[in-house]
């Protein structure tokens, strides 16, 4: 099914870019607001407004209400990330990333009541089981977890349901011949928000004294990050209007299985940038839930 090649870019390309969030995140925004971080976020989607009009001219044939309601979509997608990224200043990558499974529960409900959408049986039934192969990886027998991370947990959770309602906003509007229009105003949003953390004292000057301590190597980073987590959003989006949100989301969830992948390949190659546990019983327990995964895509297009 095409729709599944666009969906699975969504959660390899943002597995990616989860690893280059916390090295940014670490190296450059670890004693700052993470909010200089999403700027750079605003001024891609910026970038690309031009271009999107130039392809599409009909942009604001659109009417007001629908170009302000899409702009949300935006605004709340910068307020996810803006959770998300604090999340990452205070614990690893792969201890964040499996709050993601929460993001395709509330887009489910979020669909049904409002969208309409259902689901057939075998669909339903894989779609929980790659939420719950995903979820997996998280787990860690024997490990010293601490203390409840209320913080943690409250932020990623405010992030999920972010991500839920602008991916239910987007997919009410964006069928094939709006993709772009939609695309054009979300980014706008985007960008939007960026002007807003730019209009506070402290983030400006926050952003700028980041921007001016690590010009050459800041930009180059964060840029790759963008155009990683741009194509990502893209063939996320586009899956939206072949297939229901519910799956889509589903397969979104997959990025905690991949965030893993990338952090094995980093323990091995590059020790000084990856830090996962290489133990026999993680190994199978990260098997086991790449099959329940393989299994739910199976039931699911079969339905």
């Amino acid at each position: 099914m095409t729709w599944l090649l666009f969906a699975f870019s969504g959660p390899v390309l943002w597995a990616a870019s989860t690893h280059l969030d916390k090295y940014l995140v670490e190296r450059y925004f670890r004693e700052s607001s993470v909010a200089a971080l999403l700027v750079f976020t605003a001024l891609m989607g910026l970038v690309l407004l031009p271009f999107i009009w130039w392809f599409r001219p009909d942009v604001f044939a659109m009417p007001l209400p629908s170009i302000l309601l899409i702009a949300l979509s935006g605004v709340l997608y910068m307020g996810a990330m803006y959770f998300y990224l604090g999340a990452l200043q205070g614990e690893e990558a792969s201890v964040v990333a499996p709050f993601w499974q929460a993001s395709p529960l509330f887009g489910y409900v979020l669909a049904y009541f409002i969208l309409g959408e259902t689901l057939s049986s075998p669909q339903m039934l894989g779609g929980l089981t790659i939420v719950a192969g995903a979820a997996l990886v998280s787990i860690r027998p024997g490990a010293k977890t601490g203390p409840f991370r209320a913080r943690l947990v409250v932020r990623m959770l405010l992030c999920a349901l972010a991500l839920a309602f602008a991916t239910l906003i987007f997919k009410a509007f964006a069928i094939e011949d709006t993709f772009w229009p939609t695309t054009f105003w979300t980014f706008a949003g985007e960008a939007a928000f960026g002007f807003a953390l730019l209009a506070i004292p402290g983030f400006r000057r926050g952003f700028f004294a980041v921007l001016e301590a690590n010009t050459r190597a800041l930009l180059a980073i964060n840029a790759s990050n963008e155009l990683i987590n741009l194509g990502g959003g893209l063939g996320s989006r586009y899956a939206l209007t072949l297939a229901p949100m519910s799956l889509v989301q589903a397969v979104n969830s997959t990025t905690t299985l991949f965030v893993f992948a990338i952090g094995v390949t980093l323990t091995l190659l590059a020790p000084s940038l990856g830090r996962e546990d290489l133990s026999a019983r993680n190994l199978v327990q990260k098997a086991l839930s790449t099959l329940l995964v393989v299994g739910g895509l199976i039931a699911m297009t079969a339905g």
